[in-house]
């Protein structure tokens, strides 16, 4: 089982997850999906995803489990396969532009959602190409 080297796993998973799973919540998480985020990591600098362990508000960047209200039914967030990541040191559309000219620097990662403050990153199944798409 991969885990990340940059992010412990409440970084990645809601509360309710983390409660029922606890560390076991790493099986969940697709691998192709915490090694992009650790690329990302490594590129970019400090990332944010779920800060709820530090009294912040979001814990629904990462898993989300089935009965969550937020997001689409199908969303790759309910399948371990998807993050919204919050930069320190750059924006999400630098880092977005950086993906698209440099696709094989994050091999894994399938599709990114533009117009964002984020940046959405999951790893469907790719057709080949990193799918854009609009909130």
């Amino acid at each position: 089982m991969f885990k990340c080297k940059h992010f412990g796993i409440k970084e990645l998973v809601s509360k309710k997850v983390f409660a029922d799973r606890g560390d076991k919540a790493w099986a969940l998480l697709d691998d192709r999906a915490l090694r992009t985020l650790d690329a990302l990591r490594e590129r970019f600098g400090s990332i944010t995803v779920n800060d709820w362990q530090w009294g912040g508000t979001n814990q629904y960047r990462g898993l989300r489990e089935p009965d969550c209200q937020i997001g689409a039914a199908y969303s790759q967030h309910r399948f371990g396969r998807a993050f919204d990541c919050v930069f320190r040191d750059t924006t999400a559309q630098a880092v977005r532009e950086f993906i698209l000219d440099n696709p094989g620097e994050f091999p894994y990662l399938s599709a990114i959602e533009m117009g964002t403050s984020w940046l959405h990153f999951d790893v469907r199944n790719p057709d080949g190409t990193i799918q854009t798409f609009n909130p």
